[in-house]
């Protein structure tokens, strides 16, 4: 619909191209072009695009709690949010995402002891998230899911980076919400945006209800990132006696490829483990380090891998089906 074309500074583009494939037929210029041309940049969006990234700075705050509490198996409700080192209880004014941290000089106003710089990362990472997303997918029924989504991500990767543990109380959670989202928009708003069902094999199955064909992108999806990762490991334990993926990973790319759909979630993959063997041989080089069977945390490669590809997944294998299959 909307190939072959450029875009001038008066070349109005639909909203839906901005959250669509087509991107991938527009050169550099024309997508730096298209952001500061479309009418999406109105008055009234960039009060909302605000608005999500201060909400998700304030939910960024709350994830910083889970983050702390989940692997300790400590209740995140209570006690309120106190001090590790002096359990003095932290005063609403000090409370205040990202400005706290600054003013009081990333340290507790009792004790004086660090805070840790992951406190305002989280907040602020959260808040671009839930920004970004809103961007991605406007004022739709499916916003709160991609939210929650994105929200998932953020504390698997932080827990992950810190303990080597993907929780299931957000895996299995995970998982019964984005089979909700199949159902649900097939079943209450007769429509279903998911990746997938635009592409082989779903798009051939106009015998099944589109319900049953979400379900069973569902479960493709599931299978192709808890399967082949489950596979992997299975694979390598057999080859060289060591475990080389974690149940927890082969958990979480079950819920992730439940929600994305087979194609973004074997994506997702790819960058995990681009990323993640970029970061390991820096490692090496920089460290010197020489044992290859040292351990590192995937699920942070998997958490961004598959951020990226819920946003922009569909426009990259389009962009490289288009430059290095079709041509």
């Amino acid at each position: 619909m909307y190939d072959n074309f450029e875009v001038t500074e008066n070349t109005f583009i639909p909203l839906d191209c901005l959250n669509s494939p087509c991107l991938a037929s527009l050169s550099p210029t024309s997508i730096m072009l298209l952001f500061l041309t479309n009418d999406f940049f109105t008055p009234e969006n960039l009060f909302l695009l605000i608005s999500f990234f201060a909400l998700g700075t304030v939910i960024g705050s709350f994830l910083n709690v889970v983050i702390h509490r989940l692997p300790l198996a400590e209740s995140i409700v209570f006690p309120n949010s106190h001090c590790p080192n002096c359990n003095s209880a932290i005063h609403f004014y000090d409370n205040v995402p990202v400005i706290s941290w600054l003013i009081l000089g990333g340290r507790c106003r009792s004790c004086r002891a660090p805070i840790s710089y992951r406190y305002p990362l989280v907040e602020l990472l959260t808040g671009v998230v839930y920004a970004v997303f809103f961007w991605h997918s406007g004022l739709t029924y499916l916003l709160p899911f991609n939210i929650l989504f994105g929200t998932a991500m953020i504390v698997l990767i932080f827990i992950d980076a810190a303990h080597f543990y993907l929780p299931n109380a957000i895996n299995y959670p995970g998982l019964v919400i984005a089979l909700i989202a199949r159902l649900l928009f097939p079943l209450a708003l007769l429509s279903a945006p998911f990746d997938d069902l635009a592409h082989y094999p779903l798009n051939g199955m106009i015998n099944l209800p589109l319900w049953a064909t979400s379900l069973l992108g569902a479960l493709m999806g599931g299978l192709a990132g808890g399967g082949f990762l489950w596979l992997v490991g299975w694979l390598w334990k057999q080859l060289r006696g060591i475990e080389a993926m974690g149940l927890g990973d082969v958990k979480m790319m079950l819920m992730v490829g439940a929600f994305l759909g087979w194609r973004l979630t074997l994506l997702s993959i790819f960058l995990a483990a681009l990323v993640g063997a970029f970061t390991g041989v820096t490692q090496i080089v920089m460290y010197q380090e020489r044992d290859f069977n040292s351990k590192i945390p995937f699920g942070i490669f998997l958490g961004l891998g598959s951020i990226i590809s819920l946003l922009s997944g569909a426009a990259m294998i389009d962009w490289y089906l288009k430059t290095f299959i079709t041509n």
